[in-house]
């Protein structure tokens, strides 16, 4: 997928360093927890078990966002599939240099469009701390609305649940 500024394609196992980067960021431990990644290898087995096992058994899942032209990995956005979610939903990270320029709201609309012609989707949720005001800021643009709340299971947190609705 290409937008005016960025170009979104799936992650590969050369996007290592990047991602072993992005997950360790604070903010992204803030907002979305401590995968237990810190190192290559580490990143390498989260890149195979996550995104690449995603795309083989659902055809979608967190794709690498890079500034158009130059290729830099600025963060990622995609769909998931969560086992204790009953549909798809939403999910970003960004580097924070890469933040508060629109980026992630350019990427997201772009996932959302592309989720809009999935076959059998009808909509999309998204799972957001309730701290994270910048994030639920976002999926107010993209046309979420709240939807409950969600406890993770093996953990005692809650997240607020969001769902927007395609016409």
């Amino acid at each position: 997928m290409r937008t005016a500024r960025l170009v979104i394609q799936p992650l590969s196992l050369d996007d290592d360093a990047f991602v072993l980067r992005l997950l360790n960021e604070p903010s992204f431990m803030e907002n979305i927890g401590d995968k237990g990644v810190r190192d290559l290898d580490g990143a390498r087995a989260y890149l195979r078990d996550g995104p690449l096992a995603s795309y083989a058994q659902h055809g979608f899942g967190l794709w690498r966002v890079g500034l158009a032209g130059e290729g830099t990995a600025i963060g990622t956005a995609g769909l998931l599939k969560r086992d204790y979610l009953d549909g798809i939903d939403i999910g970003y990270a960004f580097l924070p240099e890469f933040t508060g320029q629109g980026y992630a709201l350019e990427a997201t609309r772009a996932v959302m469009e592309h989720a809009r012609h999935l076959p059998g989707v009808s909509g999309v949720l998204a799972i957001v701390n309730e701290h994270n005001v910048r994030s639920i800021g976002l999926l107010g643009k993209l046309g979420f609305r709240p939807d409950g709340s969600v406890r993770i299971p093996g953990s005692d947190q809650t997240v607020r649940r969001f769902a927007a609705a395609f016409r």
